[in-house]
């Protein structure tokens, strides 16, 4: 189990009898928060006094592989020149935990005993200020640890310090490259392992191929009959659906055998494939493997990050693309959607399996799951190359009930709304250089993107209710100025 290290700050001025109540009152949130968080274990380790002590407590932290973050709380007055050398050895996500052991002050008994062992108001500043100094990118939680909201707060903490974690350790798979002559799906694959860990390499597709022609009768079989419990069969062509069942159970065993979590394709690069994979790539997203379209790893990457940071919340959360838009005044809303690979886990309804033309690439009709999206509050995020740093983009979305039919769309669908308008958040998209590319999700919120931005120390730009087109502009002339600057 992965675990997150709860480290207390004090110092040896008040004597040993303080140091093992502060000692006692952290044991006990600690014990507290794992009763609250599943998933992780909340790891007591030790009450730092001393610049030793800091270092010994950091450098442990960040050796231990199991560790995807650490919880700070300063107890008492923490005189924050000894926590630097251990703050700069620290690597792993950062929470300064603002609490106190008690609730309430106890007024008719407070004194200086009470007041020296409880400083967390004191301590918290001083230990702050040298977070500050140092730059150290970090969450700020304050509260007290039994309230929910404090508790919520520190959950979603954790949530994107598991994604970081398993941001980087990612490998993603490039089945053949790039699409020809596109530019936003792009990007450093060498500057992305510097610096979120994703280790990106490119495989031919006759690597995938050989696997494909090796898939047995059984195992199609098998893969047929979990077809027919889990959607609704609307085709005669079984021949095509078989050979997404090839693709899937391929995909599959190469992807697990890579250690792969996320990989690309491109339909101009198919060789030895009857078709472009669609229904096996939708079934692959549905397990959680992370892809992009056309050769758009940074997508696939994302795509896999974030449905690690969406595990055990209500929602969906896949690759997604902006395809098309109704204009009517006043009532505007885009049409996303994709040549094939939406996820399935957007399904508002059970999926029909589905064999068409897909009029691009020169391959046989593939087999593909088509269904009407769900509905709610989420966001569509991206992430774009700017030539000297990243940029993630966030637009906060609402999901909504398309309005009519579309029996003659043969691909799965949502549809959604922009904010604050449909002129004012296509425009501010298209201003901070956002992709056709996307991962949307209803289970991540705004909060969630910026805490992975400031996390990873990655630009962000956020589109919401609030966004002023003049503003946003001046904002982003900012960033590019001291981009130039670094």
């Amino acid at each position: 189990m992965k675990k997150v290290y709860f480290i207390t700050g004090s110092q040896d001025l008040y004597g040993e009898e303080v140091l093992l109540q502060v000692a006692e009152d952290s044991k006990v949130i600690a014990n507290y928060l794992n009763k609250k968080i599943d998933g992780v274990e909340i790891e007591y380790v030790a009450t730092v006094r001393d610049e030793l002590s800091c270092v010994e407590a950091c450098k442990k932290a960040s050796n231990d592989s199991d560790c995807i973050a650490v919880i700070t709380w300063m107890h008492t007055f923490s005189p924050a020149k000894m926590w630097i050398k251990g703050l700069q050895f620290l690597t792993k996500p950062l929470l300064h935990f603002h609490t106190q052991a008690n609730e309430k002050l106890p007024y008719d008994e407070i004194d200086m005993d009470f007041m020296n062992l409880n400083q967390t108001a004191h301590g918290g500043r001083e230990y702050g200020f040298m977070c500050s100094r140092l730059g150290v990118k970090r969450e700020v939680v304050v509260g007290y640890y039994e309230h929910e909201e404090v508790i919520a707060k520190i959950k979603n903490f954790i949530d994107v310090a598991r994604a970081v974690d398993f941001s980087k350790n990612l490998n993603v798979c490039m089945f053949g490259s790039n699409m020809r002559e596109v530019s936003v799906t792009d990007g450093d694959r060498v500057e992305s392992q510097i610096k979120y860990g994703w280790n990106v390499n490119y495989y031919g597709i006759g690597d995938l191929v050989a696997y494909i022609n090796a898939v047995t009768d059984d195992e199609v079989n098998a893969k047929m009959a979990e077809y027919n419990e889990l959607y609704v069969m609307n085709t005669d062509n079984l021949d095509a659906v078989k050979e997404q069942a090839k693709y899937e159970i391929a995909l599959d065993k190469f992807l697990t055998e890579g250690n792969f979590g996320a990989y690309t394709d491109t339909f101009q690069d198919l060789h030895g494939m009857k078709q472009l994979p669609g229904l096996a790539t939708q079934r692959m997203m549905a397990k959680g493997i992370g892809f992009g379209a056309e050769g758009d790893y940074k997508t696939s990457a994302l795509n896999a990050i974030f449905c690690e940071m969406a595990k055990g919340r209500k929602g969906s959360t896949g690759f997604m693309e902006d395809y098309t838009y109704d204009f009517t005044r006043g009532d505007e809303v885009v049409l996303g959607a994709h040549m094939l690979e939406v996820s399935p886990d957007f399904a508002s309804t059970k999926p029909k399996i589905e064999v068409h033309q897909l009029g691009i690439g020169g391959k046989e009709p593939p087999a593909r799951l088509v269904f009407d999206g769900v509905e709610g509050d989420g966001v569509a995020v991206c992430m774009v190359d700017m030539g000297n740093r990243f940029r993630l983009i966030c637009a906060s979305i609402e999901l909504v009930k398309q309005p009519k039919e579309m029996p003659k769309l043969p691909v799965a669908r949502i549809m959604w709304k922009l904010k604050p308008d449909h002129k004012t958040g296509a425009a501010a998209w298209i201003y901070a250089g956002g992709a056709h590319h996307t991962v949307v999700s209803t289970a991540l919120t705004v909060e969630d993107v910026k805490l992975f931005a400031k996390l990873t120390d990655t630009e962000l730009v956020v589109i919401d209710e609030n966004t002023d087109l003049y503003k946003l502009e001046q904002e982003l002339n900012m960033l590019d100025l001291m981009a130039k600057l670094k």
